[in-house]
């Protein structure tokens, strides 16, 4: 009888809180419509509104006429990029790109959030974090420009090599030299989310295994790797539905005539289709491919995900 008393005690409060909620939001409708308004009208404006302008796909857009008044194609610029001879050579170095990238770059803040959780002087982790998140907040083009030089034939790793060999234009060289620049910019950054996950994960449950004898290893796989686990699936979802997604400014500011055999991407062809040549139904039916191309990666990885993780996913 006391169980069903506390129970029914419980069901009385939060239906007694529910409807003061419901009171004080009727009262006060106006100061939450206020607030909510700006960021309702900012997310329709910048986020939904310009969904329109997938449109010029189909159409051979003119920019004076608009969209609704230029030609209307259907289809004809899929076909058109499909049937290209290039269309196999972009696809490819844009799954190469960001395959590669996937496989060496995600598994790497996850190791140095693991690496930063054993540093026990609060003072030293906090001074190494400081160093490993900076190089974040270099802009890409600087970036780009810093690989550049130390790259070069008088760079820094040719005169360590004692060579005069210039990486750049080198197509065999480029993904490495992206892949690599990127995990070192956004490893730091990116481990912060791992983290504050491991900052969940039992104190209690650690020195026991260390009491036990559980090595480093054993460690991370019964007590830190649970804590983080949900996270780094979420985040390895996320990442396989950007896999087309491959920054364009990156790839563009790293690109040669040289080595345009593996630097050539589909986002740095819709950039040189349509703002070099001015060919935007084209440009925007090559984009729009693309986006359609990660909406399926992203549902399909997730329902994987779903089935290998007892129904957990997004």
């Amino acid at each position: 009888m006391n169980n069903a008393s506390a129970k029914t005690k419980r069901r009385s409060d939060f239906g007694q809180t529910l409807h003061n909620t419901g009171v004080y939001l009727r009262q006060h409708w106006q100061l939450y419509v206020i607030f909510m308004l700006p960021a309702f009208a900012l997310t329709i404006i910048f986020r939904y509104v310009p969904m329109g302008g997938i449109a010029i796909a189909f159409t051979e857009y003119n920019p004076i006429r608009g969209i609704f008044a230029s030609e209307w194609v259907g289809f004809a610029h899929f076909q058109r990029f499909l049937s290209s001879p290039d269309f196999l050579k972009y696809l490819e170095n844009t799954l190469k790109l960001s395959v590669y990238g996937l496989l060496w770059g995600f598994p790497a803040p996850i190791l140095l959030a693991f690496l930063l959780n054993r540093i026990l002087s609060q003072k030293t982790k906090q001074n190494i974090q400081l160093v490993l998140y900076m190089p974040n907040f270099i802009s890409v083009i600087v970036l780009c420009g810093i690989v550049r030089i130390i790259l070069s034939p008088t760079g820094m790793i040719n005169s360590l090599l004692g060579t005069r060999t210039n990486f750049m234009t080198m197509s065999s060289a480029f993904r490495t030299i992206y892949i690599a620049s990127g995990i070192w910019q956004g490893a730091g950054w990116s481990s912060i989310i791992y983290t504050a996950a491991l900052s969940n994960a039992s104190k209690d449950q650690k020195e026991a295994a260390i009491i036990d004898g559980a090595n480093i290893i054993q460690q991370i796989k019964a007590v830190e790797w649970p804590a983080i686990k949900d996270t780094v699936l979420i985040q390895f979802i996320m990442a396989v539905g950007n896999i087309m997604s491959v920054g364009f400014e990156k790839a563009y500011a790293l690109q040669t005539d040289l080595n345009l055999g593996t630097s050539e991407i589909i986002s740095t062809y819709v950039y040189k289709k349509g703002l070099l040549d001015g060919d935007y139904g084209f440009s925007t039916a090559v984009g729009l491919f693309n986006t359609i191309i990660n909406v399926v990666l992203l549902i399909s990885m997730n329902a994987i995900v779903k089935k290998m993780n007892e129904g957990k996913g997004i």
